[in-house]
């Protein structure tokens, strides 16, 4: 089974398995030669003639969903294993995250040529529905008769959509990107649509750049609509921006994303950034300023594969904007002294042990000056509460009143105190 792998809508390179069913990758010289040119993955140079197995299978699982019964459904529904990326690929790969499509031989000539190039509109009844259905049953994201195809990485029920220019949704196909996730309710979180808007906004209010959402109801339906940062609008159309997350980067697998599990720290995705980024000491800075606003709002689910890279022409990298934020405080049964961060911070993943000398710790392994890295935290810590309490005036206003926002705001002040009085006590 051979796939054409398309970036920025042009062949860039083959995907196809050895004799032993282990995934193949390797570049199209044109790609190669084509001014602009950039890889598949930060782990797999445009330099290399082949992928390490292992680290291909870790790009090509990041593409995927993080979930073994929605893996399961798909293999039923199109008769291929749910252990083989390739063969999944082959049927849902031809709107992912980032620029790249896997597209199968017959079809490559008419998707390259926009023969394929259309939308199915949908009615905010069928959107509805959709979103009902996933929150029981992922596969229902896309029904058997659907054009076009897609595949959104992580463990959250979600669909991808286009946004019309009358405000209408549509599955696209071909060229068309997708612009838009949209996430129903969590069964296990009253209040988590709120709640993860509401920590998007307060870091966009903070200055820190952050994917665009808002809430959206049809219907008895109710979902988070997030602004996809990996699509663009040209005079041409919605055209697809690469990115990968720093698992994918460093070739690890979507299931270890944990650093308590084996997975990437702190430091591992600093290095990446010194290593990669354009702008390197800006984007180190920057992560660091989200893990610190991560912890005041007690996100504790800021794993490796919730930061993520954007790619571009001739090797131009950047820190994406910031995205799958919620906090475990408003919570009760999420006992605040039990709470493990997704990375550790200096010696401690329990979010109540972190103290000030665990964020020098971080940021000295992180290649930052740890004096500056607390004061930024001071003047975080500091000015939050604030803001906070601010925005959810504001989204009151807009008729978001779920009283997990209350409790939200509560337990951030409540966070931002206890920060602060151990800059007092280190002061004495």
């Amino acid at each position: 089974m051979d796939l054409n792998v398309l970036l920025s809508n042009r062949l860039a390179g083959y995907l196809g398995q050895d004799a032993h069913g282990h995934p193949t990758f390797r570049y199209a010289d044109s790609w190669r030669q084509t001014p602009g040119a950039y890889p598949l993955s930060l782990a797999l140079p445009l330099t290399e003639n082949s992928a390490p197995a292992a680290t291909l299978s870790a790009v090509l699982w990041g593409l995927l969903p993080d979930n073994e019964a929605l893996l399961q459904r798909w293999a039923s529904r199109f008769q291929v294993s749910s252990r083989n990326p390739v063969a999944l690929l082959s049927h849902v790969g031809e709107d992912c995250a980032g620029a790249v499509q896997f597209v199968r031989r017959e079809r490559l000539a008419a998707v390259l040529a926009g023969e394929d190039d259309r939308q199915e509109a949908l009615s905010l009844h069928e959107v509805a529905q959709r979103l009902q259905r996933i929150r029981v049953d992922q596969i229902a994201a896309r029904q058997p008769d659907d054009v076009g195809q897609f595949s959104l990485a992580g463990a959250q029920p979600k669909i991808a959509l286009m946004q019309r220019d009358d405000g209408g949704w549509a599955i696209p196909a071909g060229r068309i990107p997708t612009t838009h996730i949209l996430k129903p309710p969590s069964g296990d979180y009253d209040g988590f649509v709120e709640n993860e808007v509401f920590c998007l906004r307060l870091a966009s209010q903070l200055g820190m750049s952050a994917a665009s959402t808002e809430m959206i109801c049809m219907e008895d339906a109710q979902a988070i609509a997030v602004t996809r940062f990996d699509r663009v609008r040209t005079a041409q159309g919605w055209q697809r921006v690469h990115q990968e997350d720093f698992c994918q980067a460093l070739g690890v697998m979507p299931h270890i994303k944990y650093q308590n599990q084996g997975g990437p720290g702190p430091a591992d995705l600093a290095r990446v950034l010194w290593e990669h980024s354009s702008k390197p000491r800006a984007d180190v800075e920057r992560l660091l300023q989200a893990l610190q606003f991560n912890y005041l709002i007690g996100g504790t689910d800021a794993h490796a594969k919730n930061y993520s890279l954007l790619i571009g022409a001739q090797g131009n990298v950047r820190l994406a904007p910031l995205y799958d934020i919620s906090s475990a405080l408003p919570y009760a049964h999420l006992q605040q002294r039990k709470i493990k961060m997704a990375m550790k911070i200096g010696s401690h993943y329990r979010w109540w042990d972190v103290r000030l000398a665990d964020w020098e710790a971080t940021a000295d392994g992180m290649t930052l000056d740890p004096q500056k890295a607390l004061s930024g935290l001071f003047d975080m810590a500091t000015q939050l509460p604030g803001i906070a309490r601010a925005l959810l005036a504001e989204l009151q206003a807009e008729g978001m009143r779920h009283p997990v926002l209350e409790r939200l705001v509560d337990g951030i002040s409540a966070s931002c105190q206890r920060c602060l009085r151990q800059f007092e006590q280190s002061a004495t």
